[in-house]
């Protein structure tokens, strides 16, 4: 009898155990999605996503331009029902967070009012309070008994729930702060080329002049008057 006492107490916990981590994972992808992406917008063009959005949610998104002439580009966010609830014209970056309502968002980037050069854009997505009314503490009702509430599963659910928020919080800004190496990289080679070509250009020009003021020189002192002998 006290093997089988053991036992039960042992499946007790693993159940528990499983049954935390089910409602962790699941917690983990329906209360805040992030996703980011990259790409290229030709000139002239514009581009649209959607976003399909739950009432009472919140989504932010955040843009920048990494490479074009001007790094610059128009933004705006649509509601469901049409309305233009976020804007902005030729910035280089952007923030934009709002409650939403149920339906699909559209957002857009517009570089018509370029016809030469090309943009590259990254955009990161946040979705808070995407989840389906599922209580993730529902698994507690599985964890009975003084021997169970001995082992503070509580706490160890917060502590890992703290570490995996600031993790993912980590993981965003090294998203952003990478988004704005690669801009500032671009904008630096940009630089370096027109550094380089002016140079050239100059070089060219102070050898030529160089050359057109020894000839004048030589000419003033070229005697073109015929001696006779």
């Amino acid at each position: 009898m006290w093997l089988s006492e053991e036992v039960l107490r042992v499946l007790a916990v693993l159940l528990s155990l499983c049954i935390s981590e089910r409602y962790e994972v699941a917690g983990a992808f329906t209360q805040s999605l992030d996703s980011d992406f990259t790409f290229t917008l030709p000139a002239g063009r514009k581009e649209c996503f959607y976003q399909t959005m739950k009432k009472d949610a919140s989504l932010e998104i955040e843009y920048q331009v990494l490479d074009g002439a001007g790094l610059d580009v128009d933004f705006y966010l649509s509601s469901p029902s049409g309305h233009v609830v976020a804007s902005d014209f030729r910035k280089s970056d952007g923030v934009h967070t709002v409650e939403t309502e149920e339906g699909d968002y559209m957002f857009c980037f517009d570089n018509t009012f370029s016809t030469v050069s090309e943009k590259i854009i990254f955009f990161e997505l946040i979705l808070d309070n995407m989840d389906d009314g599922e209580d993730p503490e529902d698994w507690k009702q599985y964890v009975q008994g003084p021997d169970l509430l001995d082992m503070k599963l509580e706490d160890i659910m917060d502590t890992i729930n703290s570490v995996k928020a600031r993790l993912g919080k980590s993981l965003q800004i090294q998203t952003v702060l990478r988004a704005f190496e690669a801009r500032d990289r671009n904008l630096q080679e940009s630089n370096y080329e027109r550094v380089n070509i002016w140079s050239c250009t100059n070089m060219v020009v102070m050898v030529v002049v160089s050359c057109i003021q020894v000839y004048l020189l030589r000419s003033l002192f070229d005697d073109k008057r015929k001696t006779r002998t």
